[in-house]
């Protein structure tokens, strides 16, 4: 039986005082790859923001990987996030330091203190993505794409079961997001990582395509459903 990794029954998602989507049904199982794709300002960013915490939930019943968040606190998100990976469209990288200690910065935050291991991790995550030799490059003398691939090797960091992925080809020329779209995928494939997209992006969905949800009119409707009907 599949194993789900993200959970959300009958939830209602607010910003602020305002419903921005109900009655939320959602189940993605683990290596699942699904698209989030609806215009800007119907809810795309507040469901990911649900979804790592961001946004406390207070109606409906919802759980990601394994954490229920119903049941979220601010002593628990960080629990939480250990077990997500998110990658974001502006990369988010520290200018004042090289690749290594990009990542370092994040192992240490996120509790690990031997310093072979973290090395040895931060080389498996570069090799993942293909950078192997760049570990000791400055963010700012990196290509677009290949910050992305730093910003997605952090991600990669504390295996987590889930990736969120932020418009992580908004910023990417054509070729560069072919590349990108094939990593992510990649990454779902061969270690089982659930990777939930979000994206303004159609020209990538329509070449790699796959499941797809949509924020729409207070909604989120689901093509693996829709289809059937």
């Amino acid at each position: 039986m599949a194993e789900a990794i993200v959970e959300l029954k009958n939830v209602n998602i607010y910003q602020g005082g305002n419903l921005i989507l109900e009655k939320v049904n959602v189940v993605v199982n683990k290596a699942e790859f699904v698209y989030l794709v609806g215009k800007t300002g119907t809810g795309k960013s507040s469901l990911l923001k649900t979804m790592y915490g961001d946004l406390v939930m207070k109606e409906g019943e919802g759980t990601v990987a394994g954490f229920n968040l119903r049941e979220m606190t601010w002593k628990k998100v960080p629990y939480l996030r250990r077990n997500l990976g998110v990658v974001f469209q502006d990369f988010q990288l520290l200018t004042d330091r090289n690749v290594n200690d990009n990542l370092k910065f994040v192992l240490r935050a996120t509790g690990w203190k031997d310093e072979k291991l973290m090395n040895e991790k931060i080389n498996d995550v570069l090799d993942k993505v293909g950078l192997k030799s760049k570990g000791f490059k400055m963010a700012y003398e990196m290509s677009g794409g290949e910050q992305q691939r730093v910003d997605i090797a952090r991600a990669l960091l504390n295996s987590p079961k889930l990736i969120l992925a932020d418009e992580p080809t908004g910023n990417l020329d054509p070729e560069t997001s072919d590349e990108i779209m094939q990593l992510l995928f990649q990454i779902s494939k061969e270690y089982g990582t659930t990777v939930i997209m979000a994206t303004h992006d159609y020209r990538v969905v329509n070449k790699f395509p796959a499941r797809t949800l949509k924020t729409e009119n207070g909604r989120v409707s689901d093509n693996a459903t829709i289809s059937v009907l």
